[in-house]
């Protein structure tokens, strides 16, 4: 056992954020663990009650108490559903920190995963970029069908390896330049462009079509082609240090007193970078940096909706009907309150029927890691989420959030069903294109 010392993160915290809990139950219909077990340990407020017990030192941090919060997916639902607003969020990331500093669940193979990942992969986007082209080697090669027959390999290991999924041919950088002005030099706003980490090395093609709908809609893009990872996974994972460390990194690459907006197109990234400042303590040199940057900080939903995006004119390319829905990713509707913005684009596209999807804003399962952490709780989730996809009986699946892309395309896949998966932004710049080709096909860009 672990006592929990007093100048810990949770023992640190606001004595009012422990105590705003009032123990209702109505995060209970809300929390994806609680309904499936059913178990109060496993709701928001019976991790609460092990939370205050544990910083009032009423009880010990033990290695049932981390297998819990790791456990819980962090998807936010209760807070959007809880009535005196209980900053979930704060308390969940405080109790990882704290798990992680006591060392509780540490062993060989975790200790090495997460040091080779989280503390070496994910701080150089050189080293992950690096990593990327060495996987794509190996994904070609076709040896990944194999690694099932490697036993000298740990069984946890194989696994990873095989839920890995196809690195793209081109990174970002390789697509989008460091500075792409619209066409005809009508530059509207000046905004920077987060191209982000899993993005980057999976889906670069969204950070493409990200940059085209800025462009058409006269915004002038700054794209700085080593900027990194923005510390999500990390401070999700109790790793605050080294979430401060690149998000410092991340300030530093951005001209951000030039920029009128700074742009993310991943919901669980975004709602991470909106939140800087409270890396850093008040009144520090970086607080100042991170709140200006803070300030800046837009979804490309919200930011198109801000500026009255243009909407894509009908054309004789887009005379047939697609019937289209919409999973909502829980950091954009629960972490940034997000909901409204996604729909309005995705309905003011030609010819498209928009059927809404039964519990939209229920977690697909995928929550980051916690698809590979927690498989069995994960596929549950999956499979609620691919029954409610085949009840709108529509083609196209829109999500704004790499991981739920990636782990509701495998749900797909192993149905056989053929739905077309895509970012709403995807689609926007699709009708974009068939609206007026030549706009995008020739982005202007300087050095």
């Amino acid at each position: 056992m672990n006592n929990i010392s007093s100048n810990s993160s949770l023992s640190t915290l606001d004595r009012s954020i422990l105590q705003k809990c009032i123990h209702c139950g109505m995060c209970l219909p809300s929390c994806p663990t609680y309904q499936e077990t059913k178990i109060e340990r496993n709701s928001p407020r019976g991790r609460i009650s092990l939370m205050k017990a544990i910083a009032e030192h009423a009880m010990e941090l033990t290695p049932e108490f981390a297998h819990e919060l790791y456990f819980c997916l962090g998807c936010l639902a209760c807070q959007s559903a809880c009535p005196v607003g209980v900053d979930y969020k704060t308390l969940f990331e405080a109790s990882r920190q704290d798990i992680e500093k006591s060392k509780v669940l540490n062993n060989l193979f975790r200790l090495t995963a997460r040091t080779l990942l989280i503390k070496f992969l994910f701080l150089s986007p050189t080293r992950l970029r690096t990593f990327g082209k060495l996987l794509r080697l190996f994904q070609k090669t076709g040896l990944v069908k194999w690694i099932n027959g490697f036993p000298f390999l740990p069984q946890k290991l194989r696994e990873m390896a095989l839920a890995l999924p196809p690195i793209a041919p081109r990174f970002s950088f390789e697509l989008i330049s460091s500075h792409e002005i619209p066409s005809g030099n009508k530059s509207l706003y000046k905004v920077g462009l987060l191209t982000g980490c899993v993005q980057d090395l999976v889906f670069p093609n969204i950070n493409r079509d990200t940059a085209d709908v800025l462009l058409y809609n006269g915004c002038e893009v700054f794209c700085p082609p080593r900027q990194g990872c923005c510390g999500s996974l990390h401070a999700h994972n109790g790793e605050m240090e080294t979430a401060q460390q690149l998000a410092k990194a991340l300030i530093s690459a951005f001209p951000v007193e030039r920029l009128d907006g700074i742009i993310t197109n991943s919901a669980g990234c975004g709602s991470h970078l909106k939140h800087f400042a409270e890396l850093f303590p008040k009144g520090s040199e970086w607080r100042k940096k991170a709140e200006k940057w803070d300030q800046k900080v837009y979804d490309i939903h919200e930011w198109l909706v801000k500026i009255g995006y243009s909407i894509p004119k009908p054309t004789s390319l887009t005379i047939h009907s697609i019937r289209v829905t919409y999973h909502d990713a829980c950091h954009l509707c629960h972490g940034q309150k997000i909901k409204n913005e996604p729909r309005k684009i995705l309905k003011s596209l030609p010819n498209v029927e928009f059927v809404e999807l039964k519990d939209a804003d229920n977690c697909c399962g995928s929550a980051g890691i916690y698809n590979i952490l927690q498989p069995t709780m994960a596929k549950k989730l999956l499979l609620k989420k691919i029954e409610r996809i085949k009840e709108t009986t529509a083609s196209v699946v829109c999500t704004a959030n790499p991981g739920c892309l990636l782990f509701i395309q495998k749900g797909l896949r192993e149905q056989a069903l053929n739905h077309q998966l895509v970012h709403p932004i995807s689609l926007l710049a699709h009708y974009y294109r068939l609206t007026n080709q030549d706009s995008l096909e020739v982005p202007q860009s300087k050095a």
